[in-house]
Order: C-alpha cells, then sequence, then structure tokens
C-alpha cells in the first residue's frame, strides 16, 4: 500500500522505515508549518548523548499559520558549519563516514532559501547513498483523513513520537550511553553503510 509522510530533515530511522517498505509514499505538502517537529530538526548520536541539530527558520509576525512549503530558512547564522561540525566530531571514527563525507558535503555549502527544498535534497541525497529508488508524489491538496493511503504524517510529530522496537546496531558512543533508536537516518548510514537498506526493510513500524 502507498504512505503518505512529511518530507524532513534528514529523516528519522523510522521514516526510512516506511520509505524502504512502501509501494509508493506521498509527500504531504499543503499542512502549516508546527513549531518542534521533525520539520526542521534532526537527531544524531553526539559523545554526550542524543544530539539535536536544528534549523533555523524564519516565521511570520503577520501570518501564524504558514505553509509548511513557504517557511524560509534564516541563513543569518552559520547553522550549515555547525552542522557538519557536529556530524563530523559524532561520526568521524564510525566505519563509513569518510565513505559517505563527499556526497553530503554540497548539502552544506548550497545555500537554501526554503526548508521544504533543504528537506527533499537531503532525502534525494540519502537515497543515493543507501541505493534506494523510491516511487514518490506530492499532495495537492490537504486532508485531514486519507483513506487510500497508510498515514504516516505522526512520525513528524517528536512530542507525540511512539517507542519504536527497531533492532539494535552498533553505534560510535554505545558503550557509553546505549543503544539510541530512532535517530536521524545519518546514523545508520554512518554505522551500517552497505547493510543500511537491508536493516531498513527488515524492521517495521506497528
Amino acid at each position: 500500500m502507498n504512505s503518505i509522510v512529511h518530507p524532513t530533515y534528514f529523516p528519522s530511522i523510522a521514516h526510512y522505515v516506511v520509505f524502504a517498505n512502501a509501494e509508493e509514499i506521498v509527500f504531504e505538502m499543503e499542512d502549516n508549518f508546527q513549531k518542534q517537529t521533525y520539520r526542521n530538526r534532526t537527531y544524531i548520536y553526539g559523545a554526550n548523548g542524543s544530539l539535536m541539530l536544528n534549523v533555523p527558520v524564519r516565521h511570520s509576525k503577520k501570518d501564524k499559520h504558514q505553509k509548511y512549503r513557504d517557511i524560509q530558512i534564516a541563513n543569518e547564522t552559520a547553522w550549515q558549519r555547525l552542522h557538519f561540525k557536529s556530524l563530523e566530531s559524532a561520526y568521524r571514527a564510525s566505519p563509513y563516514f569518510e565513505y559517505y563525507e563527499d556526497e553530503l558535503l554540497p548539502l552544506f555549502k548550497k545555500k537554501y532559501t526554503y526548508l521544504i527544498d533543504l528537506n527533499f535534497d537531503t532525502i534525494e541525497i540519502i537515497n543515493e547513498c543507501l541505493q534506494l529508488e523510491v516511487n514518490t508524489q506530492k499532495t495537492q491538496k490537504y486532508q485531514s483523513i486519507v483513506s487510500d493511503l497508510k498515514d504516516f504524517r505522526e512520525l513528524v510529530d517528536v512530542k507525540k513520537e511512539a517507542i519504536h522496537q527497531f533492532d539494535e546496531y552498533t553505534q560510535v558512543f554505545d558503550a557509553k550511553h546505549g543503544f539510541l533508536p530512532n535517530l536521524s537516518i545519518l546514523d545508520l548510514l554512518f554505522n551500517e553503510g552497505t547493510n543500511a537498506l537491508s536493516y531498513l526493510e527488515q524492521q517495521t513500524i506497528k
């Protein structure tokens, strides 16, 4: 069955479990932007545990209900340089960081105006790294209830996140803090490399 999700920044492993197991992915394009979601953040495994990487965005003072696709990035801060340095310090010792580094680096050098363009580019590059082919569509109108799709849009909500029973894999700092599930797909990619896609195909979301 086809599934509907939000395009997010370096999506979570749960998002990628959906990608890897769906016949087709429909991206939600017509919803309003909400704070404290994976739309503009992702979590990696740093030396002190879970570390949030947040993309700063501009909020309209006039319009409280901005469309997600209209949200612009606040590029006054050097957030891209900061994010890449954080990835380097977290994953330089991982088995596959150097293997994928050159493919990912352009995402941190290109200047983006719109958040959704950045997010689609992160998904496209990750799909290439995973060698994952996904048939995709985009919504033309917003529907709160969809009858012909499996609705995974709640995966975007950090606060309502379910506990996923994903199989454990080796992480750089797991000796210090244990296994952290459902981080950014980058964590799986840097630690599992060419095995990442088969891992995703074997996981399920209830």
